[in-house]
């Protein structure tokens, strides 16, 4: 599904450049849930960037199913954003001023997809937030506010998730209800990458 080989990225710091990831080459099949782990500014959140193409390598070869990332053009890569990959960050990036019900159709928006409400209260149902609809993200907690996020990363059906320390801002009792959720999403068939730091939730 996805192979990176010999992946880099470097980032200008001043007059000098800062390697971000060096010589990367690895292999994820589809239907997997892998972890890729490191400490603070070891370039997990590069790589994963690189992975949803938020970002581009400096060099190196990056295909997905058998096709080659470097040569699809803008159109084709915003596909990729939009109908591939659900990302789901440490920050929530929920919209404030939206209700959780909004905040989850709103990729439909530029799909012109009519449905966006119905899809998106199934979705915040299958996450436990059936009784949440019309909160705004100031009064839902944490672990609420991800799991409205990962239902906003399923809404346009993506078979690759990518979540980066999706657990790092909650706590132990969220952690565990966020990643039963990931864990579900994997045993349907979704191929889940995780950036994670810590070695419990990478287990």
């Amino acid at each position: 599904m996805i192979q990176l080989s010999n992946i880099h990225k470097t980032y200008p710091m001043g007059s000098v450049s800062v390697p971000a990831l060096r010589e990367i080459s690895l292999t994820i099949e589809r239907g997997e849930f892998i972890a890729i782990m490191g400490p603070s500014g070891s370039g997990k959140s590069t790589l994963l960037h690189i992975l949803g193409r938020l970002d581009t390598p400096d060099s190196g070869s990056y295909k997905l199913f058998g096709k080659e990332v470097s040569q699809l053009n803008e159109d084709e890569l915003a596909f990729l954003r939009g109908k591939v990959f659900g990302f789901v960050f440490q920050q929530f990036h929920l919209l404030p001023r939206t209700t959780a019900l909004e905040n989850v159709a709103l990729p439909l928006l530029y799909h012109f997809n009519n449905n966006g409400t119905s899809k998106a209260r199934r979705l915040l149902e299958e996450v436990g937030l059936g009784a949440r609809l019309q909160h705004r993200p100031n009064e839902l907690s944490g672990g609420q506010q991800q799991k409205v996020a990962i239902a906003r990363a399923l809404i346009n059906d993506a078979p690759i998730i990518l979540a980066d320390e999706p657990t790092g801002n909650l706590d132990s009792a969220s952690e565990k209800e966020i990643m039963d959720i990931l864990s579900r999403l994997n045993e349907r068939g979704m191929s889940i990458i995780l950036i994670t730091h810590e070695a419990d939730i990478a287990k």
